[in-house]
């Protein structure tokens, strides 16, 4: 189903959605608005989504035991060397 709806763009706005419509990349100024508003939803889910693991992310980093700085630059050390040693490097 198809809704009308009256809206308002700047001049310059409406410039680039005629200018899409001239060069034949979309049928109607209509046509551009309604990609630009399906391309904004898309956008808006996947921040969601972005959001939801990050914090399921965090949830789980804050059940895990905790890591000092100190053991965790000894920890990167370590690996490094370890890297170094697997490419016969000097370590």
């Amino acid at each position: 189903m198809t809704v009308k709806s009256s809206v308002s763009l700047t001049d310059e706005q409406h410039a680039f959605a005629r200018a899409l419509v001239e060069a034949g990349r979309y049928a109607s100024v209509s046509a551009v608005l309604q990609q630009g508003v399906d391309l904004l939803r898309q956008r808006m889910d996947a921040e969601e989504v972005e959001t939801a693991a990050l914090r399921a992310l965090l949830a789980h980093r804050r059940e895990g035991a905790f890591v000092s700085a100190e053991e965790m630059d000894a920890r990167l050390k370590a690996m490094i060397a370890d890297k170094r040693r697997a490419h016969g490097l000097p370590t």
